[in-house]
């Protein structure tokens, strides 16, 4: 007998609700947060269970947890609902839904896909933007004085001029953040050589980071979020996953002619692209985008930016093109585990 539970998972509690296959109400139970707790109460719950989660920072320990003791577990982002809301409530709406098969917006988990890669890619990721964010902070201090810093006020054998140009407390300031801005930068060494040592596990890193733009860091970025290609059936779905997606909207779409037949009134408009997306993955192809265009002058790639410009496309929309373009030979490479080919993205010459 198949039970849908639904779990509304906090950090003290874990609310679940146990649905039956005709929708009737079986059991409701408030568990501790703690792995014993949870493994203990889903074993006593007899027949095939279906588990369904809210994406949060528990759920890839709670997907661990209950993947051994369930022939289902999905994980999906919440959604805003009208009405009254709280734990019951919310794990009840979650056990309906996977019971009629309604869930939409499942986010992917594979605990024992590339673990110490993706913890290494998230502690990189956090260490790199407290830096900036020390750095910015750093910077703040003399802009508000007046003073236009250089690149040397981050480096500990020639910052020490810079102090004396800053009043007494100003200038306690700007030692202090100095200090903070030292340790995350010796944080950040250890984070991208934790890092490199673990992209060197998964050869696949190193065959995606010859896609242009790409590199080490990026790779292990695409290769620790995505965890599988074929999760994608086409490039398009990708494009979509990686919030580089054209959204358009119409409405009122058709009209009659003389004729008495129907015609469509206007093409649907653009909107902007795809909100719901993976923000890393977006950062990192559009970053590869511009990282070509700036950096690489003779490439295809760059060669067909220009080209779009030339056209009369706007410059946001020809970087677009860029990304998507690397987005879609990414996927292509890890799919066929092929090495990135520049020919491929040549303009072939005509008579």
């Amino acid at each position: 007998m198949d039970r849908y539970i639904g779990v509304d998972a906090h950090l003290k509690s874990c609310t679940f609700a146990v649905v039956g296959p005709s929708g009737r109400r079986l059991q409701q139970q408030v568990v501790e947060t703690n792995g014993q707790a949870v493994h203990q109460f889903l074993l006593s719950i007899a027949g095939k269970r279906h588990v369904c989660l809210e994406e949060c920072e528990l759920s890839g320990w709670l997907h661990e947890i209950v993947s051994p003791l369930a022939v289902e577990v999905v994980v999906v982002r919440p959604e805003r609902r009208s009405g009254t809301k709280s734990d019951a409530v919310d794990a009840w709406a979650l056990a309906e839904l996977l019971r009629k098969g309604e869930l939409s917006h499942g986010v992917y988990k594979a605990p024992d896909r590339f673990g110490g890669l993706r913890e290494a890619v998230q502690a990189q990721r956090l260490i790199m933007r407290d830096l900036v964010r020390a750095k910015n902070r750093l910077r703040a201090v003399y802009r508000r004085r007046g003073i236009q810093p250089e690149r040397e006020i981050y480096d500990p054998s020639r910052r020490e001029s810079w102090f004396t140009r800053l009043p007494k407390y100003p200038q306690q300031q700007a030692r202090l953040l100095s200090e903070h801005l030292d340790a995350l930068t010796a944080s950040t060494k250890r984070a991208d050589a934790w890092l490199a040592q673990e992209a060197r596990d998964y050869p696949i890193v190193g065959l995606i980071a010859t896609a242009p733009g790409i590199g080490d860091v990026r790779a292990s970025q695409i290769v620790a979020t995505v965890l599988t290609p074929y999760r994608f059936r086409t490039k398009r779905q990708f494009w979509s996953y990686c919030g580089l997606a054209v959204v358009t909207r119409s409405s009122s779409d058709w009209e009659q002619n003389h004729n008495g037949g129907w015609i469509r009134r206007q093409r649907p408009q653009p909107r902007g692209l795809n909100h719901n997306r993976n923000a890393l993955l977006k950062e990192v192809f559009k970053g590869a985008a511009l990282t070509v265009i700036t950096n690489m002058p003779n490439h295809p790639l760059t060669k067909n930016y220009h080209r779009l410009l030339e056209a009369g496309t706007k410059p946001p929309l020809a970087r677009l093109t860029l990304a998507r373009q690397l987005a879609a030979a990414v996927l292509a490479m890890w799919k066929n585990l092929e090495a990135y080919d520049p020919a491929r993205h040549a303009v072939p010459k005509t008579a």
